[in-house]
This record gives structure tokens, sequence and C-alpha cells, in this order.
């Protein structure tokens, strides 16, 4: 069975191997996630599960005195997402993702998908949304190098030419410029899981996974392993 979660990230820390060598982790509150739907081949043209990670409170619409209705909780489940949410039997989430397996049968409606699923040794790819840093030079956000900082020159931290004048008249397409940096869907490959606490639903993942605390990150079998 191919194993994947949704988990938050907690941050880092480092910790103690068996071999007393010193690891840097990042700590990840993987699941509870349930299992939303399976869809299957026959039904939907393809095999997949869909997962829902996090408990989120219904829309509580109340009444005032003149009758007119009140919405309370705006971003809660609305009626279409309840029924869905209901014919799994499972409260409303508030995120949602789906998974390709080919294997999506042997999943159940309203399962539990909890940390222990994984375990040390396991290697895994990361995927979440990294962090914004709006917009900046390409020094910081392509790694080129500052022109001279005597007095003399014309610019320091400009990037400096973009092309030639007559020939060929124009900016190359991928032309490193400054512009919007993070807030990137990013993806780490082959990540190790040094540490699993099923009690408390947490993963340690050797090295750094993209994105801020809190930040939605998806955790999934690696599709490729590198020596």
């Amino acid at each position: 069975m191919k194993k994947a979660i949704l988990a938050t990230k907690v941050g880092m820390t480092q910790i103690f191997n068996e071999d007393g060598v010193l690891v840097p982790v990042t700590v990840l509150s993987a699941g509870p996630c349930v299992v939303t739907q399976v869809k299957t081949e026959e039904n939907d043209g393809y095999n997949a599960v869909q997962v829902g990670f996090m408990d989120k409170k219904e829309r509580i619409i109340n009444k005032d005195k003149s009758g007119k209705k009140e919405v309370i909780h705006r971003h809660g489940v609305n009626k279409a997402q309840k029924g869905h949410f209901d014919k799994a039997g499972v409260s409303g989430k508030r995120f949602v993702r789906e998974f390709r397996f080919e294997n999506a049968g042997e999943y159940s409606l309203a399962q539990e998908i909890k940390a222990d699923i994984f375990e040390v040794g396991d290697k895994v790819d990361a995927t979440a949304i990294s962090k914004g840093k709006g917009f900046q030079g390409t020094i910081k956000r392509l790694g080129q190098h500052r022109g001279p900082m005597a007095h003399g020159s014309k610019f320091h931290r400009h990037q400096g030419s973009n092309g030639a004048c007559s020939s060929p008249s124009r900016v190359f397409k991928g032309k490193g410029m400054p512009g919007q940096m993070g807030n990137r869907r990013i993806t780490i490959q082959n990540l190790e899981i040094v540490r699993v606490d099923a009690e408390n639903n947490l993963l340690l993942v050797k090295g750094a996974v993209p994105g801020p605390k809190k930040a939605l990150v998806t955790i999934k079998e690696t599709v490729k392993t590198i020596a």
C-alpha cells in the first residue's frame, strides 16, 4: 500500500542519532487524516484517494429580530461541502487533497491515516508553498554578482547589461530579472524520516522542509530513490 499524509510544519530542531551524530530535523504534525472519497477507474476513470485534514466549523446561520439571516462563521463548511463530508461519514475538514494510488481500492471511507504509516528510514517527498519574500533584486533572487563599489561605478547592485543594442535588439526570453521571490510550490525529494512519534502524531524529517511554520505540507513516498 502506497503511503501519503498531510501535515503542518511545527519548526526545526536537532537530535542525536544512534551513532551520536547531531542531525538537523524538521518537526511535522502529521495527521490524523481521514479518507473522504475513494475514486476508482470504473466510476471516475482513475484510481485515487481523497483525504481530509484538520476540522473546520460549519457555517452557523442565525436570524435576528427582523427575520433576516446573519452568517456568523463566514468561512465555514458550506452546504455542498457538508453533503460531501456527510456522505463519507466524517466531520468538515479544512484541507482536502487527492493522492493517485493504484491500490486505492484498499482504502475505505472514514479510514484514519496516522503518522505511524511511516517508519524510521523511509524516504519521502515533502511539498509545500515556500516563504514569500516579495519583490527582490537579482542578487538575492538569482545569486548574481554585484558591480564595483568604487565611486566611479555607475551601478552597484543593479543588474547591468541585459543585451546588445543593434543585434539582437531585444532581451532574450528567460533572462534573469528582478521580480517576485518565493511563494511557490516547492518539492524536496528523498528526505529521510529519522523518528516517528505515533502517540503525538509527529514525524521528524532530516533536513529542511519548504514553507513557514504552520504551513500545510504534503508527505508522500518518494518517487525516485537517490543512493
